[in-house]
């Protein structure tokens, strides 16, 4: 097969295995800076530019756009879809699993545990908000944070009331979760392909840290998963409408909780910690799946 990876930048953990694994079986790969691509929008006769030439043909393509060029990265990866390619995750789910307001709606309406979540628009909501979610502990998250930025956990009424009149002052868009103790810091990162958790990997935060991220700090270790997890995990990256997926778990009193389903997941982490080649899977799963055409949306939106 030929196949395009979207990314920044070549040297880069995830798109480096995601080229070994692809060449080791046989396939011709491109990495294409996502932002470099420009597009020809004409009725019929849809077109990627890259860097003065037209982009070839490919039959699949792997976006790997980061949370900050997402708008611009889901026009490039529609653009593809348009031309027959076969995305590995389609711009629609991108999109879906990028807004956290619109993925927690759509989990919940369809029963997968979640964090008791609050959002509001003005601040003379802030108490009723704060009783909706249990009170204080909580925490505070900005709807465009990644990789723990912009996760601020309140300890006290008085605290989560100042935190969220800042952030309503800076006019920017958040929400409110309950804080889930018996977690201690540490989350479930289940790294899901098709239909199957194929890895999946402990993050605990540093001491004095609520945060697991590991770009903050945090550690990774080989975790062994009940089914019910492998069930959320699943279901969470399919009503999505993710192909691979990172679905994080908290482990509380009442059964596994989503916090997040990241259709872009890095596979240092999981790969290191687990010993799995993750990235030979992700191109398994192409072998099987790329056709032309055969995406839900075919770049419909």
């Amino acid at each position: 097969m030929r196949i395009a990876i979207l990314s920044r930048s070549r040297s880069i953990y995830s798109t480096k295995r995601l080229v070994e694994a692809a060449e080791e079986r046989g396939h011709e790969v491109r990495v294409v800076d996502t932002l470099r691509c420009y597009m020809s929008i004409a009725s019929h006769r849809p077109s990627i530019h890259y860097r003065g030439d037209t982009l070839d043909q490919f039959d699949a393509v792997i976006p790997r756009i980061g949370a900050s060029i997402t708008f611009y990265g889901t026009a490039v990866l529609r653009q593809f879809e348009m031309m027959g390619t076969f995305p590995l995750n389609e711009s629609v789910a991108v999109t879906r699993s990028r807004d956290k307001l619109r993925s927690l709606q759509l989990l919940s309406r369809r029963g997968i545990g979640l964090p008791v979540t609050g959002f509001a628009n003005a601040a003379d909501d802030i108490g009723d908000l704060i009783e909706m979610v249990g009170g204080a502990p909580l925490v505070v998250k900005l709807l465009e944070g990644t990789q723990g930025i912009g996760v601020v956990l309140c300890e006290t009424k008085k605290a989560a009331e100042s935190v969220l009149e800042a952030f309503m002052g800076l006019n920017v868009s958040i929400m409110v979760q309950e804080y889930i103790k018996e977690a201690g810091g540490a989350d479930i990162r289940c790294f899901v392909v098709g239909d199957k958790v194929v890895a999946a990997i402990k993050r605990q935060a540093k001491p004095g840290e609520f945060r697991s991220n590991l770009h903050r700090g945090g550690t990774a270790s080989l975790i062994k998963i009940t089914p019910e997890e492998r069930s959320t995990a699943v279901r969470a990256a399919r009503i999505m409408g993710l192909n691979v997926a990172g679905v994080d778990l908290l482990r509380s009193n009442h059964g596994p909780l989503v916090m997040e389903v990241n259709s872009s997941p890095g596979l240092e982490g999981i790969e290191s910690a687990t010993g799995k080649d993750v990235a030979g899977l992700i191109i398994q799963f192409l072998e099987k799946n790329a056709k032309k055409d055969k995406t839900r949306t075919r770049g419909k939106g």
